[in-house]
């Protein structure tokens, strides 16, 4: 396919994205289901108590934290599609030991441990090496065309498989809902089958043997970039905020302040919507402002809806922090679009996996650093205290957007 060809034909109906597309919204709806349905699989079978239950969510966010530089040189040094292939059918493997084991009578937590963990490894290899493949796949000018509709597509599934596990599990159990995600990647697999991969880029830069040098190499360009640097620090800051924001709203918005459970699912569920709605506009605010002042600009417009979150409280405080969540949601629906697609965009094809592993570790680590304060400032100083301390910090998130060259990017 030329490249004028790739630039004027629908993305949809460009083989190569389609297939991806198509692959990565079943699997991502299947990992929803999961997400929901592993934790309640823990408690309602095995007992599990709060710290056991705290850790298996933990333990994908671990998985990241170990292997995250590494995958990135892997993805750098393969080729990408046999790699997703690969990971697809093993984590459908993974969790297929699920409903085997439960059905056999030796399910345990060190099972759905080791689940966790490798699953999450798998994940991470996927994600980095689809963000690496898009571009060759679509161009990159039709980068932001690409992203908004995979984020997008990506929130909906979100929305939808979360909302479908808890039907699942109701309805045939949650064994049942974990073969079912099991299947999703087998799906995924197929379709990926399909792909023409374009081949690699030749590079100019010499070539690092080791994978160390080549970690090396990686970090050195995102920090050697100032682009780079300045979406990095903006995103660090905002996952930093959202733990910080949100840990502790099960405690105060159910045992504090009385509220049903489906009340505090229906204020999370409004954070699907604002992504969704986000990555929706996103196309439209990168083309009207372009990509640098668009997100500089609503960062400056929405960052301080974070602040209302800290009133939560009954009655109208309740609506007036949903309608936050969702200003802020929808503000990191427009980032997940823009600055994917200049992270991509600045980024050398042999360097993508990379880049992109270095930045979502940083990233991952800062979301678990804010699960980890919010929990010390809730128990030190009360539940507000980290709604505080996270309205500040994503209220102040715009400024690395603001001083630096990112803001002058088209």
């Amino acid at each position: 396919m030329t490249a004028t060809s790739l630039t004027e034909a629908p993305l949809l109906r460009q083989p190569g994205f389609r297939d991806l597309y198509i692959a990565g919204a079943v699997s991502q709806l299947g990992s929803q289901i999961s997400y929901v349905t592993l934790p309640l699989l823990a408690v309602t079978t095995l007992g599990a108590g709060p710290g056991e239950v705290g850790l298996l969510s933990a333990l994908s966010t671990l998985t990241v934290l170990i292997v995250g530089l590494p995958a990135g040189a892997w993805v750098d040094r393969l080729r990408r599609r046999p790699l997703m292939v690969a990971t697809d059918l093993a984590r459908a493997l993974v969790l297929a030991s699920v409903p085997v084991g439960w059905w056999l009578g030796w399910l345990s937590m060190a099972q759905l441990y080791l689940v966790a963990m490798l699953v999450g490894a798998g994940s991470l290899l996927f994600d980095v090496a689809s963000l690496s493949l898009v571009p060759g796949l679509v161009g990159r000018e039709r980068l932001t065309a690409a992203n908004s509709l995979l984020v997008g597509t990506g929130a909906g599934m979100d929305i939808a498989g979360r909302s479908a596990a808890g039907v699942l599990v109701q309805l045939a159990g949650a064994p049942v809902a974990i073969l079912l995600d099991a299947l999703s990647y087998l799906w995924s697999a197929a379709w990926l089958r399909r792909v023409h991969e374009p081949p690699p880029a030749v590079s100019d830069r010499p070539a690092r043997e080791s994978l160390r040098g080549r970690i090396v190499d990686g970090v050195r360009f995102l920090f050697g970039n100032p682009v780079l640097v300045a979406a990095l620090t903006q995103g660090t800051m905002a996952n930093l905020a959202f733990p910080l924001c949100s840990v502790l709203l099960p405690v105060l918005i159910v045992e504090h302040l009385g509220y049903p459970e489906w009340v505090l699912g229906a204020f999370l569920a409004v954070g699907g919507l604002g992504v969704l709605a986000g990555s929706s506009a996103a196309h439209l605010i990168g083309r009207r402002f372009g990509t640098g002042r668009g997100v500089w600009l609503v960062s400056l417009v929405t960052t301080p809806a974070a602040l209302l979150v800290p009133f939560l409280d009954r009655g109208g405080w309740l609506v007036a922090g949903a309608a936050a969540w969702f200003v802020l949601t929808f503000r990191t629906g427009i980032n997940n679009v823009l600055l994917v697609s200049l992270r991509q965009r600045v980024t050398p094809d042999d360097l993508l996996g990379r880049m992109t592993a270095t930045m979502r570790l940083l990233l991952m680590g800062a979301l678990g650093l804010g699960s980890l304060l919010a929990g010390l400032l809730g128990e030190v100083w009360g539940l507000r205290a980290p709604l505080w301390a996270g309205g500040v910090v994503m209220a102040l998130s715009w400024l690395p957007l603001a001083f630096g060259p990112l803001r002058r990017q088209p």
